[in-house]
């Protein structure tokens, strides 16, 4: 029985099962972990109750009158997940869940790698991976600049550039209106595992881009280690006329639904005032999207040019002027202006 610390117990290239309960599951895993649970989220409530209220031995009895009756069918389980029969395994700890099914699984012609330590030490590492120091360049600009598309096309041949999505990995777009036609965001510490997950596929010395975010993208944190690193990164503006950004962003919330936008606005009834929210809901009902738009950019506007000051310890800002919200071009646009910034130096 292979027993592996956790960066061996990452490099192995089999399927994860974690044998904790769904409620465990659900509030987070390592990304691309199957669930395989030993007890139902009942039955670990009642053995966590057994152990406190009575003993050790006897919540240890109990697990096992649950586990007995079930042996077959998670055998059969886990031979659908995994039909190549060697997997990694995991429990909280890498104690008493794991050691039973890893005794099942291997009476059953599985092999079976355990993660030391468990899913404790998993989270441990993915907190710790935020402390390290990267080469962070911090896009920036006015709402409805259109920095996530310019941040996808930097991605994109023939920029191939390293990028961070944060709002993509958060499905929130960072404002009252970020949540409508997303996902429904994961948990903080879901996040934080895939965030984790994807740092550990970029590169320490070399330039990424990302966002300009506040420390909150939804019901989201940005970890705080990692959040202080882009708060004193390079960060290069995109400075898109209003007009542009006020018809790419009628554009895509007229293409959504208008109960949805007018909830947004209600959350921002104290930031807009009485007036200017009113006046917003009724374009909204009159399918007047510029005039709505035009409304919270006010609010909008002051709050991120209040956010463009230059921050404790950050260098100087790179404005950078573009004639639309076209990503394409900006993009181009933007390197050009990196290319030629004595902060860290572009290659393009």
């Amino acid at each position: 029985m292979p027993r592996h610390p956790l960066a061996e117990f990452q490099a192995l290239p089999y399927p994860v099962l974690d044998v904790r309960a769904p409620i465990e599951f659900a509030q987070g895993h390592v990304p691309g972990a199957l669930n395989l649970p030993l007890f139902t989220d009942e039955e670990r409530a009642r053995i966590g109750t057994t152990y406190k209220q009575v003993s050790q031995d006897r919540a240890v009895h109990l697990g096992l009158e649950f586990f007995g009756p079930k042996m077959s069918a998670m055998v059969k389980q886990a031979q659908k997940l995994v039909p190549g029969k060697e997997v990694r395994l995991h429990c909280w700890r890498g104690g008493m869940r794991s050691g039973a099914v890893l005794w099942l699984l291997e009476l059953a012609g599985f092999k079976v790698h355990l993660l030391d330590q468990g899913y404790k030490d998993y989270r441990r590492a993915v907190l710790a991976s935020f402390e390290q120091p990267r080469q962070w360049r911090v896009l920036g600009g006015l709402t409805g600049s259109g920095k996530t598309d310019v941040l996808h096309q930097l991605a994109a041949p023939p920029h191939n550039q390293l990028v961070l999505d944060l709002e993509g990995l958060a499905h929130h777009k960072g404002s009252a209106f970020g949540s409508i036609g997303q996902p429904v965001q994961p948990t903080q510490e879901q996040f934080e595992n895939n965030l984790a997950a994807v740092l550990a596929e970029l590169p320490t010395d070399a330039p990424i881009w990302v966002e300009d975010e506040s420390r909150q993208i939804g019901k989201l944190t940005i970890p705080p280690a990692l959040f202080a690193q882009l708060r004193t990164a390079p960060r290069w503006v995109l400075e898109v006329p209003r007009a542009a950004r006020v018809a790419k962003l009628a554009a895509e919330y007229g293409a959504e639904d208008p109960a949805g936008l007018a909830a947004a606005i209600e959350r921002l009834h104290k930031r807009l005032g009485g007036l200017a929210t009113q006046q917003a809901l009724a374009a909204i009902e009159a399918k007047d999207f510029p005039l709505m738009v035009e409304l919270v950019l006010d609010y909008y506007d002051k709050t991120y040019t209040y956010g463009l000051a230059q921050r404790p310890g950050e260098p100087d800002r790179t404005f950078v002027p573009v004639a639309s919200c076209n990503p394409e071009e900006n993009a181009a646009t933007l390197l050009r202006a990196a290319s030629t910034s004595p902060l860290f130096p572009l290659r393009i």
